[in-house]
C-alpha cells in the first residue's frame, strides 16, 4: 500500500527494504521509548512494510548487519538513542537512519549546547545557569527569578525536572536533577501559553507542521500527565490570537534548520503571557510516537494519518556520510 507524502512524493513501502524499529534501550525514557516503537512497528507493518523489532538494550548493534537490515526507525528517546550515540554506530554499519545526524543529535540532547548556539543565532530561549551544587542553584534563583526550572542537562520527558517557586525547594530540585546526569542547568520560567511545533523534511523541503497549545493540570506538564492520564488537553488549532502560528512555525524552522536537523523533530516554545514573545525551550530529535505523543496528532490535523507518518519519516532515513 503506496503512501502519499504532503508533497505528493508515492512512496512504495517494499522499496524500502528491511527496517528495524529502534525500540527500549537503556536511558530513563526506555518505557516511553518501548510504547513509541511498538506504535511504529504495527503501523509500518499495516502498509507492507518488511519492519521488525530490535532493542538496543538486549542485542548488538552489529547484528543489524548482520541480519541484512537496510533502514533503521529510531523510536529510542534519550541517551544512547537521541544523543549521537546510536547515530554513529549506524554511520559506522553503514545503515540509514531516521531523524538528524551524530553532531544535530548530540547538540539537540544538549540543553546547554542547543542554547548556546541559538543564542549566537539570534534565536529566543529562556535565561539560565548551570549548576554544579546546591548553593549554585540558591544564587541562579536570586538571579532568575520565582518560578524556575531546575533540570538535567541531557534527559528528557520532564524526567527530574522540578518548578521551584522557593529557595527551600532548591536543595531538592538540584539532587533530583544530578541524579540523572551531572549536568545540572536552572532556567528562567516564562509564563504564558506552552506550545510545540513538529518539523518533517530535510533542508529547503523542511515544513512546519500545524502548532499545538498544551494545556495542563495545573500547568503542570510532567512526566505522568505527558504519557498516562486523559487530563490534558492539546488544542490543535491551537487558537493563538492571529497570526502568532505563522511565527512560531517559521521560528521552530529556524531552530531546526540552525542545529542542522533533519528528517524531523518537534521544538518546544513557551510564550510570554504580557508580551507575546515566543522562547524556544528544546528540541527533540528522536519525538514520541505513543498513543498521547503530539507528532502524530499535528500530522492528523493536515490530514496525515499515524501510519502514514511513519512510512514517511521512514523515508527520510540517511546518512551523514553515505558511501
Amino acid at each position: 500500500m503506496n503512501t502519499q507524502t504532503k508533497d505528493n512524493t508515492v512512496i512504495d513501502p517494499k522499496a524500502l527494504g528491511k527496517v528495524a524499529v529502534l525500540m527500549g534501550g537503556r536511558s530513563a525514557e526506555r518505557e516511553v521509548s518501548l510504547m513509541s516503537g511498538t506504535g511504529v512497528l504495527a503501523a509500518l507493518k499495516s502498509k507492507g512494510v518488511d519492519a521488525h523489532a530490535f532493542d538496543p538494550a538486549e542485542r548488538h548493534m552489529d547484528e543489524l548487519q548482520r541480519e541484512g537490515f537496510e533502514r533503521c526507525f529510531i523510536a529510542l528517546h534519550g541517551r544512547f538513542g537521541e544523543d549521537g550515540t546510536v547515530q554513529g554506530a549506524l554511520e559506522l554499519l553503514g545503515i540509514p537512519y531516521t531523524g538528524p545526524g551524530v553532531m544535530a543529535s548530540a547538540v539537540a540532547m544538549d540543553k546547554l549546547m542547543t542554547k548556546r548556539i541559538w543564542l549566537a543565532e539570534g534565536l529566543a530561549t529562556p535565561a539560565w545557569r548551570q549548576v554544579h551544587s546546591i548553593e549554585q542553584t540558591v544564587a541562579a534563583y536570586r538571579a532568575l527569578g520565582s518560578p524556575m526550572i531546575v533540570k538535567p542537562v541531557r534527559e528528557g520527558s520532564t524526567i527530574g525536572l522540578t518548578k521551584v517557586t522557593s529557595e527551600a525547594q532548591c536543595a531538592a530540585a538540584y539532587e533530583l536533577a544530578a541524579k540523572q546526569d551531572p549536568l545540572v542547568m536552572c532556567e528562567q520560567f516564562i509564563d504564558g501559553d506552552e506550545v510545540t511545533c513538529p518539523v518533517l523534511g530535510t533542508g529547503d523541503t523542511a515544513q512546519a507542521l500545524p502548532v499545538i497549545r498544551i494545556v495542563a493540570p495545573e500547568g503542570n506538564y510532567d512526566y505522568q500527565n505527558k504519557y498516562f492520564t486523559d487530563d490534558t488537553k492539546y488544542l490543535v488549532p491551537c487558537g493563538l490570537p492571529e497570526g502568532e502560528e505563522a511565527v512560531i512555525q517559521a521560528l521552530v524552522l529556524q531552530a531546526f534548520r540552525t542545529l542542522d536537523c533533519r528528517g524531523w523533530a518537534r521544538a518546544d516554545v513557551m510564550i510570554d503571557a504580557t508580551t507575546r514573545k515566543p522562547y524556544l525551550l528544546e528540541i527533540n530529535t528522536s519525538p514520541g510516537m505513543t498513543g498521547h505523543s503530539l507528532v502524530p496528532m499535528s500530522a492528523r490535523a493536515t490530514g496525515m494519518s499515524y501510519e502514514d507518518l511513519c512510512v514517511a519519516v521512514l523515508a527520510t532515513a540517511a546518512l551523514d556520510n553515505p558511501a
